[in-house]
């Protein structure tokens, strides 16, 4: 008897489950402001899509003057809106960002203010643009600065661990790593190297390792063309056994900015560039001691006071 009722009790209530769901599905006719569409009904059902279109003096919020809408879940996708004709759409900035407005569209004479992603820069100054007449009125133009870098140098045997970007701000900083069976110069597996006023350090060379340097506790041997180095842990060491400064790589107080070790021989005189066209800096080893002028302009490089070099960062 139990059975009966219950059974009973379900036929009722599962048709009137479904029938309330199907109903909060449904979408009611939108209220479009300024406009009309077809087909009209006071109600529609899932999936169904209407088309829009608007009076004078107003257009859709898409290109062209009419647009479609679809019934999906109980509201209307997009939902249907009939703006002043003399408003604008959200621009699109390359490389750029702004606050956009809560309702998709700005009205005649409101002022966007445009800033450029790391690594880019506004190109002649300009800024903002203000809406006119439903255009945009001086669109700022975001494009690559000078200081930054685009894509680090390919080098074969190795990948760079970070991201791919078009890109680099200054002072980016990527590390390359060898694949298994190569090694840098030192038997290093990766190395970094930095984006310097527009420019990269110098990527790294992944040689393949041949087997064990004899008299080096075993380290590994890297085939470098020629010349072969062994593992010191303080990176690359003449084999010859000459002594040698090292400049590690950071800013210097002549202003010089190191993306990668300097290596000099005892005696060795090396130009370094400075970052900045025609400027160089001399360095030079003498009695394991590193000496330095300041980055000075190629017209008077040679009369430019030497000093012994100081790490800043």
């Amino acid at each position: 008897m139990c059975a009966t009722h219950l059974g009973f009790i379900l036929l009722i209530w599962f048709p009137g489950m479904l029938h309330a769901q199907s109903s909060a599905l449904l979408c009611h006719a939108p209220r479009l402001n300024g406009g009309y569409f077809i087909p009209g009904q006071n109600t529609y059902t899932p999936g169904t899509t209407i088309t829009y279109a608007c009076d004078n003096r107003h257009k859709p919020l898409v290109d062209g003057w009419w647009a479609k809408s679809t019934c999906e879940n109980g509201s209307w996708a997009p939902e249907p809106q009939c703006i002043n004709i003399k408003a604008c759409f959200p621009p699109t900035i390359p490389n750029g960002k702004y606050t956009e407005n809560s309702n998709g569209w700005y009205e005649d004479r409101d002022m966007i203010r445009i800033s450029c992603d790391r690594g880019y820069e506004h190109k002649d100054r300009v800024a903002t643009a203000r809406c006119i007449n439903g255009e945009w009125s001086s669109l700022p133009v975001c494009q690559k600065s000078d200081n930054a870098c685009i894509e680090p140098p390919k080098v074969p045997h190795a990948v760079i661990s970070q991201g791919y970007q078009e890109v680099f701000p200054a002072d980016s900083e990527v590390v390359y790593r060898c694949e298994d069976g190569y090694a840098i110069e030192g038997a290093q597996t990766s190395k970094s190297i930095l984006c310097i006023a527009g420019t990269w350090g110098e990527g790294p060379k992944c040689n393949k390792v041949t087997g064990t340097a004899a008299g080096h506790g075993g380290s590994p041997e890297v085939e470098t063309g020629g010349e072969h180095t062994a593992s010191t842990g303080h990176g690359r060491q003449p084999a010859t056994g000459d002594a040698s400064c090292v400049m590690t790589r950071g800013r210097y107080d002549n202003s010089l900015v190191l993306s990668e070790h300097v290596f000099i021989k005892e005696g060795e005189r090396k130009n370094l560039y400075c970052g900045v066209p025609d400027y160089f800096t001399a360095v030079q080893c003498s009695n394991g001691r590193i000496f330095y002028t300041n980055c000075c302009h190629s017209s008077y490089f040679n009369t430019c006071p030497s000093r012994e070099a100081r790490l800043l960062v």
